[in-house]
């Protein structure tokens, strides 16, 4: 799949496509079945499968503190659609110069004169342009003015319940990971490389690989029983995602005690895949009374793993 970073980098031959336009956070089952119809009309039309994202996310720039949490950061998400069969991701910068221009500028000078798209598919919900004057009624008058194709998605259901990603976050948060499962299709997991840490966990008893959560914020927190692919290997362990306040720690991290493991694997990529909550993340008075929890939570997590061996893919 080709990526193309910024609207600077959209060439001559881009010219041409079927299009969508969202943010495709976590590519759950409802966006999948968007990108299944956005492949197949460009089969038929043989144009090249595009998916649009902003980065950041528009609530990321405009309300960064109640921004919601990311369930794929932008290197997650280009695997993901990837394996959806998608063939070309646009990444367009979002920021308040591209915010300001208006509905028109945003539907001929990027839809029409960059991109050339011959079929767009969009929520009925999709808003864009300055003061998100633009809207779903707009870009059907346009499709019949400059000749594409403008077909709104339709909420993807599951039993009684809408897929979205603001359902997944919700489970997440509630630490109901099989029905994150379901939703996504898949396990959801934190991947990343390994970085040096402080090394305070080494000192405790404790080791443990570090991955630094390049989100504004965090879709889940706490203590968690995890499986683990380190290199087509599989591990189990247990997890602290958050900020560590008991050693003052200023930056959101994945910390993960890998059981009977003693490499290194500083630099490597991993991917962790959360199994049960354990508990919250708390302030500890002393590194002997985290030791004395850390020890409590590596039973308690050993304990969740020996039983729990469904639905989990890493």
């Amino acid at each position: 799949m080709e990526l193309i970073r910024g609207l600077n980098n959209l060439k001559d031959h881009h010219h041409g496509c079927v299009l969508t336009i969202g943010k495709f956070d976590g590519v759950h089952l409802g966006h999948q079945a968007v990108l299944a119809n956005v492949i197949e009309q460009a089969r038929r039309l043989s144009l090249p499968a595009t998916v649009m994202v902003f980065e950041p996310h528009p609530e990321e720039v405009f309300t960064p503190d109640t921004a919601p949490a990311r369930i794929s950061p932008l290197a997650e998400k280009y695997q993901l659609l990837k394996a959806q069969g998608v063939d070309r991701l646009l990444c367009v910068r979002f920021n308040a110069q591209f915010a300001a221009q208006s509905p028109d500028e945003f539907i001929e000078h990027l839809l029409v004169d960059k991109l050339g798209v011959k079929f767009l598919v969009v929520g009925d919900d999709f808003r864009f342009g300055k003061g998100r004057q633009g809207d779903f009624a707009r870009l059907e008058q346009a499709g019949q003015q400059f000749d594409f194709e403008v077909v709104s998605t339709q909420s993807y259901r599951m039993e009684d319940c809408r897929i979205s990603s603001t359902a997944v976050r919700e489970a997440l948060a509630e630490g109901n990971f099989s029905l994150a499962h379901t939703m996504l299709g898949r396990s959801f997991f934190i991947s990343g490389r390994v970085i040096h840490g402080e090394k305070k966990g080494r000192t405790i008893g404790f080791p443990t690989a570090n991955v630094l959560l390049n989100r504004c914020q965090t879709p889940i927190t706490g203590v968690f029983a995890v499986k683990l692919n380190i290199d087509g290997t599989l591990y189990t362990g247990v997890a602290n995602i958050g900020s560590r306040p008991t050693v003052n720690g200023q930056r959101k991290q994945l910390e993960v005690h890998i059981f009977d493991f003693t490499g290194s694997i500083y630099g490597q990529h991993i991917t962790v895949v959360p199994v049960a909550r354990i508990r919250d993340e708390k302030r500890f008075s002393s590194l002997d009374a985290l030791r004395e929890q850390i020890a409590l939570d590596v039973a308690k997590a050993k304990q969740i793993l020996t039983n729990n061996d469904d639905l989990v893919q890493v």
